[in-house]
């Protein structure tokens, strides 16, 4: 089991750290007590594998507790079947006052030194020393911005940057309405409908019937053709800007016969390129006995 403990300077990045490891597929916990830990990873190996993947946030948010870190730390790395990394975010102090100025928000140690962030960062360097001794990963952040900061940190835990996304396709039927979650719709209402085909009409994309009739036209296989060729350009670049999630509908009428079918295949050839794919026919179920008649 993997259990990540995300630690480092306050004003380093560790929250963006946090919110990629959660789009990749980590369970992500923020400023969790350094007491907890044991605790929490013990829960986590009797999940049965549905927590096999976490990381927690652990920082001087914690206060006086935060003194236990290192302990709690020597005692994960004892457990047995626990993969235990630190990933370790820095910043230099000019960097850290800057990014504090601009969110106008307050150092965990704002009350404990008056106010005064010099001494509150210097602190948190000496609190954090044996932690940034021991890591496993660690990312220095003052010259990144949000983009590369993300980049930076999929690169560390992902084979490939595309595992960063996950691609949605799904099907629907514009007598239903125009599916307003996607990023990118591509109407097929131009194919000849399988639904004027009485032997076709109560069947839907899902059918192999159907779809060999959608894509006997040229028109239909050009189509296909163009989308996909248009795909393995866009993909690359919605990865590169850091978007974790990318939703694809293909439109027709009722949502039942060449939607679905551009859908499946899209699905089909998405997934074969090793890209993160689901998918969903949002109208499938609807108004089923007008099909059938």
């Amino acid at each position: 089991m993997q259990f990540i403990i995300v630690t480092g300077m306050s004003g380093s990045g560790k929250s963006c750290a946090m919110n990629v490891l959660e789009d990749i597929g980590f369970y992500c916990i923020d400023n969790m007590p350094p007491q907890l830990l044991t605790k929490f990873a013990d829960i986590c190996m009797h999940s049965k594998g549905q927590l096999d993947r976490v990381a927690v946030a652990v920082d001087i948010r914690s206060g006086d507790m935060f003194g236990e870190v290192f302990d709690r730390w020597k005692m994960l790395k004892e457990m047995a079947d626990l993969d235990v990394k630190i990933l370790y975010l820095e910043a230099n102090d000019e960097v850290i006052i800057k990014r504090y100025k601009e969110t106008r928000r307050k150092h965990p140690l704002d009350e404990k030194f008056s106010s005064c962030l010099h001494k509150a960062i210097a602190f948190e360097r000496e609190q954090l020393s044996p932690l940034r001794e021991v890591a496993d990963y660690y990312v220095e952040s003052s010259y990144l911005s949000t983009s590369q900061l993300k980049e930076e940190i999929k690169g560390l835990f992902l084979e490939k940057n595309s595992d960063s996304m996950i691609i949605k396709i799904m099907s629907f039927g514009y007598k239903y309405g125009v599916s307003t979650e996607a990023d990118l719709v591509f109407d097929v209402r131009c194919l000849p409908n399988p639904y004027y085909v009485k032997e076709l009409r109560a069947m839907t994309g899902c059918d192999s019937s159907v779809r060999d009739y959608v894509m006997s036209f040229e028109q239909s296989k050009i189509l296909l053709d163009k989308i996909e060729d248009l795909l393995d350009f866009l993909i690359p670049l919605y990865v590169h800007e850091g978007k974790s999630q990318l939703v694809i509908a293909f439109g027709c009428t009722g949502g039942k016969h060449r939607s679905i079918t551009f859908t499946e295949l899209v699905s089909d050839y998405l997934t074969k390129k090793g890209l993160r794919v689901q998918k969903s026919h949002r109208d499938i179920n609807k108004d089923i006995a007008y099909y059938r008649t």
